[in-house]
């Protein structure tokens, strides 16, 4: 093969791949879309985990969305009121009042005092324990299984298992509420740190019923709601509703409660 033959193709080819580059070139400065350099300066200040509990889909998604202005400084749990305080300042606005909220297990349904239908040997997990038929071993339907899978998916390992139960440690819980989704049960909720009242029942039987399976359930007697001597408690679905905007944490509702489903936190 002559050297023509070989140079020409080649020749060709390096032609062609410099046009294409060219082309590819202009496209992306005609068509490239600016990012707004907020994004990356809101995104440095949050911690990460891309937890959703913003309602975003991970921290890159919540930055954009500060940004653009359809989202607020303050929504990101885990970073609290530093995080919001600092993604306020880069937008240059004023950062609202964030409320602290942490997880709590509504259920003190522990092996000692609440019945058992049947033993499990399966899969330790509540969302594999839950399709089992009977929807897990707890003569509860709404009791919580204990087999960790709040614990196992907790990034801060606020959650342990005792006696039975998910407890969590308010000190190291972020309130991000991956838990409260993982939960199977629902018996997982977020509440307001700085306020002392929780239900400890997610029960939404009538009060002969829950006798039958728990020794410590709410029976929706109502006694909280009528002590509470700032109208903050109602009942719905047999379980006490705590406005948590006007509780005290006087306590009232806890020292009256004839089964102490109520607790006090501190």
């Amino acid at each position: 093969m002559s050297l023509e033959g070989v140079l020409l193709p080649s020749a060709i080819l390096g032609g062609l791949g410099l046009g294409f580059g060219l082309v590819l070139a202009l496209a992306a400065s005609r068509f490239r879309v600016e990012v707004d350099p907020r994004v990356s300066r809101v995104r440095e200040v949050l911690p990460g985990i891309n937890c959703g509990a913003c309602g975003y889909p991970g921290c890159d998604g919540y930055a954009e969305a500060v940004v653009s202005g359809q989202a607020k400084p303050n929504l990101c749990a885990p970073g609290g009121a530093d995080v919001a305080a600092a993604v306020a300042s880069i937008m240059g606005i004023s950062a609202e009042a964030m409320v602290k909220k942490v997880a709590f297990v509504r259920c003190k349904g522990s092996p000692d005092v609440a019945r058992v239908k049947y033993f499990y040997d399966g899969v330790l997990d509540c969302r594999e324990a839950v399709v089992v038929p009977g929807s897990g071993p707890k003569a509860c339907p709404f009791g919580c299984l204990g087999f960790g899978t709040c614990a196992a998916v907790c990034p801060f390992g606020a959650i342990r298992i005792e006696n039975g139960l998910a407890r969590v440690e308010s000190l190291l819980c972020t309130g991000c509420g991956i838990c409260v989704s993982s939960c199977p049960k629902r018996v997982i909720e977020l509440v307001p740190q700085d306020k002392a009242v929780r239900v400890a029942c997610s029960s939404r039987h009538k009060g002969q019923d829950v006798k039958r399976v728990c020794q410590l359930g709410c029976i929706g007697c109502g006694l909280c709601a009528r002590v509470c001597p700032e109208g903050a408690i109602s009942i719905a679905d047999n379980l006490p509703v705590v406005d948590f905007d006007k509780c005290t944490s006087c306590g009232a509702c806890a020292q009256r409660c004839p089964t102490r489903s109520i607790l006090m936190a501190f």
